[in-house]
């Protein structure tokens, strides 16, 4: 079979030197772009992240500081990317929670414009765990009956997570061949921002889901107290969160 596309989506894996979103940086990147048609195409990157990649980091990916010494900067690898990925939906395995907030922080560090408002994200993950409760090796196993050569690499990732999602759409019949549905089903949280600082009120206005402000309107925040988003743009919060909460700052200026 194959997916049931208006546009193309790329399924992408990233190996990291760790797991916090605003500071760890990629290591390796691979992105599957499947065409409408069904056709697809493929690029894998190394990628020296210029900071060290902790020792229990390597354990788990296998790359050092010496493998990527010599590789590109993401900055130097940026454009390509992001021409690679642009106008076509994303998906991944832990993608919504992760992968996308981190490749969003990098593209936006090496001045790269990134946006979702005309994207859907499917987390491949979120279907499994909604459906099975696995992880990616299981579920390689249980959708495919394949053993996962060369996990934790990002190109066998990437290509086991498109697997199991085409075998998730045959085994499931409440599963519909469609990226909008497979983007709502696999969403947890309607978040503004990937990393959820940002959430949605019944009313569908942006709240904050932290601190002192939790769950109080963001407009109306900014307007009684406009020192709260110097603060946060001063602080260590995700670069996309801060994309999100200056456009919200803005949005009264433009109406």
């Amino acid at each position: 079979m194959k997916l049931n596309l208006k546009k193309p989506i790329c399924f992408f894996d990233l190996e990291t030197t760790g797991i916090q979103i605003a500071k760890d940086r990629i290591v390796e990147i691979s992105i599957l772009k499947i065409f409408p048609d069904g056709s697809k195409t493929s690029k894998t990157w190394l990628v020296n992240p210029q900071i060290p990649i902790p020792a229990e980091t390597t354990a788990i990916h296998g790359i050092t500081d010496e493998k990527v010494a010599d590789a590109p900067t993401f900055k130097q690898i940026a454009a390509e990317v992001n021409q690679l990925i642009s106008g076509s939906d994303l998906g991944g395995f832990n993608s919504n929670r992760f992968d996308i907030p981190l490749l969003a922080e990098e593209l936006i560090r090496a001045d790269q414009n990134f946006d979702m408002t005309q994207s859907k994200s499917v987390d491949v993950q979120n279907i499994f765990h909604k459906m099975e409760q696995r992880t990616l090796i299981a579920a390689y196993k249980f959708y495919c009956n394949k053993d996962l050569e060369g996990a934790h690499s990002a190109a066998a990732d990437t290509e086991a997570t498109y697997e199991v999602l085409l075998s998730q759409i045959e085994k499931y019949e409440e599963l519909e061949n469609d990226i909008n549905f497979l983007s709502e089903f696999s969403t947890r949280k309607k978040n503004a921002d990937f990393a959820g600082f940002i959430a949605y009120n019944k009313k569908g206005q942006e709240v904050f889901t932290f601190g002192k402000h939790k769950n109080k309107v963001v407009e109306e925040v900014f307007e009684k107290e406009p020192g709260y988003y110097s603060w946060i743009s001063n602080a260590d919060f995700p670069l996309y969160t801060k994309k999100i909460l200056t456009a919200i700052r803005l949005r009264k200026f433009n109406a």
